[in-house]
């Protein structure tokens, strides 16, 4: 009973911010005003208060632009939480775009939909990107495809790095920034998940959402860890493939020490 009260309180205070926000937000975006990257940024730290999520940040965000974060993805959660750190938007696949409340939450907060699965459209979507980060935006892309376990982080895929080429044309300073990133999921009620309950917070591609939603949201309190690497410094001889490669590594090593506690 006291979990479903808890959910439907953080459901009340999320559906009643989003309708405030809405109209500053859009009116914003269409008038092109710098708040258009605030409002996403304080629904997040707001969302997280509510919903119990502790965000641990280890490392700093590159303060140079362009700058794309590059970072594993295991929940629909982890939007919640890089939101909460920074001004950012993210990459996501374009189904989501029309996904009940999740689809409107992805338009305000600036979202570029890419199909992924269409080959012939990358060079497009990459150049959407390009634009985004060209004009100062800080661009997160779940380089893996998809959502894991939580557990560990799958192979990256390195076509939508060619963004970071295509913003090299607009680059003052003659190069981007990439910056690796990894979220770790550590306690549940002050309690380690450990590998076995990890999935508690993560959602992976065969799970549904609504369900998940609701258990995540009623057991109550996760801790996060946001952790940053070193940029990359992505320049006009730089290897896509190469520099996709040293995030995926970089990532990898750093989810394995947040989850260790070693960070």
């Amino acid at each position: 009973m006291i979990a479903r009260l808890r959910v439907a309180f953080v459901a009340f205070v999320l559906v009643a911010q989003t309708l405030l926000l809405w109209p500053l937000q859009a009116l914003a975006m269409r008038r092109g005003w710098p708040l258009q990257r605030k409002l996403p940024h304080l629904w997040h730290v707001v969302a997280c208060h509510v919903a119990g999520v502790k965000v641990k940040v280890v490392g700093k965000p590159a303060a140079g632009r362009p700058l794309l974060l590059v970072s594993n993805h295991q929940s629909w959660s982890d939007i919640m939480v890089l939101g909460r750190v920074m001004p950012l938007s993210f990459i996501a696949k374009a189904e989501v775009s029309s996904w009940p409340a999740f689809g409107l939450l992805a338009r305000l907060q600036r979202t570029v939909f890419v199909e992924r699965e269409a080959r012939g459209r990358t060079g497009r979507h990459a150049s959407q990107i390009a634009e985004r980060l060209s004009e100062g935006d800080a661009m997160v892309l779940f380089a893996e495809g998809t959502t894991s376990d939580g557990n560990e982080v799958l192979p990256f895929r390195t076509a939508l790095f060619g963004a970071a080429q295509m913003a090299l044309r607009d680059s003052t300073s003659g190069s981007v920034l990439v910056q690796p990133v990894a979220v770790a999921y550590t306690h549940a009620n002050g309690l380690p998940l450990g590998r076995y309950h990890r999935p508690l917070a993560a959602w992976p591609g065969n799970v549904e959402l609504a369900p998940h939603l609701l258990d995540f949201l009623e057991e109550g309190a996760f801790d996060a860890t946001v952790v940053f690497g070193e940029p990359l410094t992505f320049t006009g001889t730089s290897d896509r493939k190469a520099v996709a490669r040293a995030a995926e590594e970089t990532v990898r090593r750093l989810l394995a020490d947040a989850l260790a506690g070693r960070v």
